[in-house]
């Protein structure tokens, strides 16, 4: 995917990593990006347009593709995460994971798949997590609800190569941003995973495994699953 004159269109990108992909589209070229969060934000750059998009309102989804028709690159970034284990978790908290994690990201997908065809070549990226290979006890939903993305990534990305669309799928693990910052673990800075996402994007990976952490449990988990689940599961 050539980065540099892309328009892109990130979602969940008002903090966190997100916020650090548009920074790093930019900075590797893109022509425009679309930043969109369910409750907007203010930017300064010309080359940023603001959108308000909640990837669980079907209506929503379709008024942001109605204001970004000319897109060729969707960074399907929008997340959530609850604690709990498979026996004990509550399940509204895996319920809203999955609406949010999976079929968040599928519903902005398959409503942007049209616009991206039109201008491919094109490409999706889907920002999952190392969980979504193997899981850990303590996050059983949110393991679960990116799986099911891993499985749909892998899925969309045979079917959309005849028309000229790249599927990625992004395996971090642990980030340093608001969204995991009562988990006393290493954690990779933000910045540094956005640009080798952004790096591995332009170079035409299609399995990304962007920080040290990551890339070490890939490349356990290409040649052993079963070890990688042990590890995180720890049995």
């Amino acid at each position: 995917m050539k980065v540099a004159g892309s328009i892109a269109l990130v979602t969940g990108a008002n903090r966190g990593l997100g916020a650090r992909l548009v920074q790093q589209l930019l900075a590797a070229g893109a022509a425009k990006v679309y930043a969109t969060s369910r409750g907007g934000a203010d930017v300064a750059d010309p080359r940023v347009v603001p959108l308000t998009l909640d990837v669980t309102d079907e209506a929503s989804v379709q008024a942001a593709v109605a204001a970004a028709p000319d897109v060729t690159l969707l960074v399907n970034n929008a997340g959530v995460v609850r604690p709990g284990s498979g026996l004990t978790g509550n399940l509204d908290d895996f319920e809203h994971e999955l609406a949010t994690n999976y079929l968040g990201t599928l519903r902005v997908t398959r409503a942007f798949v049209p616009v991206l065809a039109q201008h491919a070549p094109a490409a999706i990226v889907n920002v999952l997590t190392l969980l979504a290979l193997a899981p850990v006890r303590s996050t059983a939903g949110y393991s679960a609800s990116k799986a099911a993305a891993h499985s749909m990534t892998q899925s969309l990305r045979g079917q959309l190569r005849s028309r000229g669309i790249t599927v990625v799928g992004v395996y971090p693990g642990s980030i340093d941003t608001d969204m995991i910052a009562d988990v006393n673990t290493y954690k990779a800075s933000p910045e540094l995973v956005a640009e080798r996402i952004v790096t591995a994007l332009a170079a035409g990976e299609t399995m990304v495994f962007p920080d040290d952490a990551s890339a070490a449990a890939g490349a356990i988990y290409l040649q052993d699953p079963l070890k990688l689940e042990q590890m995180l599961t720890g049995y």
